[in-house]
């Protein structure tokens, strides 16, 4: 496995961060952000030619396609080069500027006239195809990683908002468990830190607006949250049968063992206030893996740092629990790297893993003021060393999507 991040970039550095509490929240410069509610995000900062290089990429390659395809490689290079016979993607593809669709309407609209939808179109068609704007589909991502490693087996794009790449990492896993294939590439990533998508979450209220200390605004299970951070990033994990792992010699760092999904049936911009959906999804997990609730030992979740995810997932770990919820260390990625939208499922499920390797728990980092209504084991600011046998990770999207991912540690 392996991956793309604000604070890192491949699992060294990355973890390196992770359990030192980095924040990867600045203001954001890849585009000037005034006169936006929301002017912070978390970018990967590492400049992206060293990326591309390996593959030859250029300038007109989506970064969410950088970012995939050179953890990709070095997933596949730490797997002994085992040769992946699926791809599973979680994204939402790129954004085109929506100063690209006025330029494209302006060009063909006649002095005094209406905007006519079919000149729009023929021009759009033809801008589409001389400048790649193909790339910007969420099935590229897919196609192209494919093609980079020749993958002829089944592939898939999937989206569902916050739960993509988790979504995909659990379709994955069922192909191999059904005998379809040995082995898969399961990818998250999303770059959609842009103008439009910061105007949309604030329309929706549920961006942070602490402007002014960038680096303490994702803040998940704290009183004083008050949004979430968009984040950009890429996730990597290679699926194998264990048996087929084994017989190759394969490095093994872990044993995906369960996984869950739901629907909340409850409406598209938020989830049933009764968790009803992430309850559902972690005891699908739980089953899964014929593993009791008490043999859990830390959960990785969702916390988005907004009001209502946190509490909501807290209740719904409670549920899920009973009593052993008090003993269970939860700590959110998030509060480090921000939300990563798509491919926060994969990124989580990797910080997961790493933390059954080396039984140490990243922290929540900004958790200072206590929420009476979030009251669990949030590992506060500081990394944690623990006895780590088995663990989940959440993710819950808009449209009351929900994927739980069960992890053990392995014996081989």
């Amino acid at each position: 496995m392996d991956l793309v991040t604000p604070i890192g970039v491949g699992l060294d550095a990355y973890w390196k961060a992770a359990l030192a509490g980095a924040s990867g929240v600045r203001r954001i410069t890849h585009f000037d952000p005034s006169g936006l509610p929301s002017q912070i995000a978390a970018c990967v900062p590492e400049p992206l030619q060293s990326l591309r290089e390996p593959f030859g990429l250029g300038a007109e390659e989506p970064r969410s396609t950088v970012f995939a395809l050179a953890a990709a490689r070095r997933a596949v290079e730490q797997a002994g080069g085992a040769a992946p016979a699926g791809v599973y993607v979680g994204t939402s593809g790129e954004r085109i500027d929506l100063r690209k669709f006025g330029a494209i309407a302006y060009a063909v609209r006649e002095p005094g006239t209406e905007i006519r939808p079919d000149r729009f179109a023929r021009e759009y068609v033809r801008v589409f195809a001389a400048e790649g704007l193909f790339r910007t589909l969420p099935q590229y991502l897919a196609s192209r990683i494919a093609e980079g490693f020749g993958i002829v087996g089944p592939g898939a794009t999937i989206q569902t908002a916050c739960t993509s790449s988790a979504h995909a990492i659990g379709e994955a896993f069922r192909a191999i468990r059904r005998g379809d294939i040995d082995t898969a590439l399961a990818v998250g990533a999303e770059c959609i830190v842009a103008p439009i998508e910061i105007q949309l979450f604030c329309l929706l209220g549920v961006l942070s607006k602490q402007n002014d200390a960038p680096e303490t605004a994702s803040r998940p299970f704290d009183a004083l949250r008050n949004g979430f951070v968009l984040g950009e990033g890429a996730g990597v994990l290679l699926l194998e049968e264990l048996e087929h792992a084994r017989r190759r010699g394969a490095p093994i760092l872990a044993e995906l063992a369960g996984y869950g999904s739901s629907c909340d049936a409850y409406r598209i911009t938020d989830e049933a206030p009764d968790g009803r959906g992430a309850i559902l999804a972690m005891r699908r997990a739980l089953a899964d893996a014929k593993l009791d609730a008490v043999e859990v030992d830390y959960v990785n979740a969702h916390g988005t740092s907004t009001p209502m995810n946190d509490r909501v997932e807290t209740a719904a770990i409670k549920a899920v629990f009973g009593t052993h919820a008090r003993a269970i260390a939860v700590s959110s990625t998030k509060s480090m790297i921000g939300h990563t939208i798509s491919a926060a499922g994969a990124i989580e499920l990797i910080t997961t893993v790493l933390a059954l390797r080396d039984q140490v728990i990243p922290p929540t980092i900004n958790y200072e003021v206590p929420d009476p209504d979030c009251d669990l084991d949030y590992v506060p600011n500081r990394a944690r060393s623990a006895r780590l046998q088995a663990a989940i990770s959440n993710s819950f999207g808009f449209g009351g999507h929900n994927d739980c991912l069960l992890v053990r540690r392995s014996d081989d």
